[in-house]
């Protein structure tokens, strides 16, 4: 098997990004792609970047709150969130979510 092109996602370290957020990371050239699975009750304070970030719940009840503006997004649900919006997230319920930023997050790089 190529090592540089199939790889096991079971292989990937977990990390924490955030308290109670655990991920696993994947870096391309252009983007990252998060896996995260979080506990019911954590939070990720008001925030912006320059990254594009596309969200996605794969399971779940997730609060996602941009520029002021609370939503609930569950399984199926997604959003494009544009770079420097100002947006911050709590899980509802136990959640496991999809994160795609672009361009590649440097400091989660370095975790």
């Amino acid at each position: 098997m190529n090592n540089t092109i199939i790889r096991r996602f079971a292989d990937i370290e977990i990390k924490e990004i955030a308290p109670g957020y655990f991920s696993k990371l994947i870096h391309t050239a252009t983007n990252t792609i998060n896996f995260i699975e979080v506990k019911a009750g954590n939070a990720v304070p008001d925030h912006a970047h320059i990254h594009e970030q596309c969200a996605f719940v794969i399971e779940g009840k997730f609060q996602l709150t941009v520029n002021d503006e609370p939503k609930i997004l569950d399984a199926g649900t997604f959003a494009v969130i544009p770079p420097n919006v100002r947006h911050s997230g709590l899980a509802i319920t136990d959640c496991k979510l999809i994160d795609i930023f672009s361009p590649v997050r440097e400091d989660y790089q370095k975790l």
